[in-house]
């Protein structure tokens, strides 16, 4: 039964994770582990409901997860915000170059914002899909695309050479 769920859901399923995470290796682990978690609780899965936005649900609470896991980690003692930054922005991205700015701002929102662009934007969820993914009402998920748009506006204003 899971073998029918990661052959139809597997690609797309794969394609969050690496919008999610920094980079292939991160996107792999949290893929394995989403998948992990639906096998142990696919028990509490209603058959009368999509699977795709449960499976998505479940996803994007791992990624969370492994976000706190991180934040908590003695390896990763930032003493500051700035520097923290710095060192994520040093991961090499693997997206299309020529939308570098794009990805650099989005992947520098709040984390809140950031799950929401990319369900809504690039996973091609619609807002019902995302506010269950995301365990909040739709008015929050408006919000925060709206706020996230505003966000991403003022930081790529100054870009003039933008290749889109």
């Amino acid at each position: 039964m899971i073998d029918q769920y990661i052959r139809q859901y597997g690609r797309r399923l794969y394609g969050l994770c690496l919008s999610l995470c920094a980079n292939s290796f991160d996107a792999d682990d949290l893929y394995q582990e989403t998948w992990i978690r639906v096998i142990k609780c696919i028990d509490q899965y209603d058959p009368n409901k999509a699977f795709e936005p449960w499976l998505t649900k479940i996803c994007v609470n791992t990624y969370r997860n492994l976000l706190r896991r991180l934040t908590r980690s003695p390896f990763l003692d930032f003493r500051s915000n700035e520097e923290k930054d710095l060192c994520l922005c040093s991961i090499p991205a693997t997206e299309d170059q020529s939308f570098e700015p794009l990805y650099e701002a989005i992947g520098r929102l709040p984390e809140k914002y950031r799950i929401a662009v990319i369900l809504f934007y690039f996973e091609d969820m619609d807002i019902h899909k995302v506010a269950h993914a995301m365990g909040i009402p739709e008015g929050t998920v408006k919000s925060r695309l709206n706020k996230a748009r505003i966000l991403l506006k003022e930081v790529l204003d100054h870009e003039t050479d933008l290749p889109f």
